[in-house]
């Protein structure tokens, strides 16, 4: 699919399979999301923009790099804060926002009950973190959040996601960069993934 991005390095899928097996406790889920956290935001940010610098160094002066524009995270709640401190260890220069929607069970709609944000995101590089992308409800409730407060680069990280929550939000963003561990093979009747991993938030959290 264009524009999405299956990270397949081995280390994630391990910590994929164990992250989708019913037996993983609590514990075990919480380190093994970290883990998966941290190598697909290696990826998905192997592509920021950078611009040069020259720089000191205790012996002389020296050529070097920075990004060219400041990062903001923005986990989904609640399921996303699982996937945030070990993104931090790797960007602990980054912003962080937050928002919190709520599934309505039956029509799968999305909606804000928590939302905290620079008001303007124009210039900034932003991963919007989202452990399921199944329906698509949520993630584009939350994408429409970002782009009225004029976001520009926008980048979708997903551990797993559907065919159908993929079609969703191309038909509204076509371009949106999306990284995902796993494309799976449907949603239920319920609006869960098959086979996916359960509802990432209750086992993150015990509840």
């Amino acid at each position: 699919m264009k524009n999405v991005t299956v990270i397949e390095h081995p280390l994630v899928q391990h910590s994929l399979t164990r992250l989708r097996h019913e037996s993983t406790r609590t514990e075990e889920f919480r380190r093994c999301l970290a883990e998966v956290a941290t190598l697909m935001v290696y990826e998905a940010t192997r592509s920021f923009p950078m611009k040069k610098v020259r720089v000191q160094t205790p012996l002389a002066s020296a050529d070097g790099f920075e990004l060219e524009r400041e990062v903001i995270l923005v986990p989904v709640l609640r399921a996303g804060l699982g996937m945030l401190p070990s993104i931090l260890q790797l960007i602990p220069h980054a912003r962080v926002g937050f928002i919190g929607l709520k599934r309505h069970e039956e029509t799968f709609e999305a909606a804000a009950y928590h939302k905290s944000l620079p008001e303007n995101l124009s210039g900034f590089e932003i991963i919007l973190i989202d452990p399921m992308l199944a329906t698509g409800g949520s993630a584009l409730a939350a994408l429409d959040l970002l782009f009225e407060r004029c976001a520009e680069h926008v980048r979708l990280v997903n551990l797993v996601a559907a065919p159908e929550g993929i079609r969703a939000v191309r038909a509204r963003y076509a371009t949106l960069p999306i990284f995902t561990a796993a494309i799976d093979e449907k949603l239920d009747s319920r609006g869960f993934i098959v086979p996916g991993l359960g509802d990432a938030g209750e086992r993150l959290f015990g509840v």
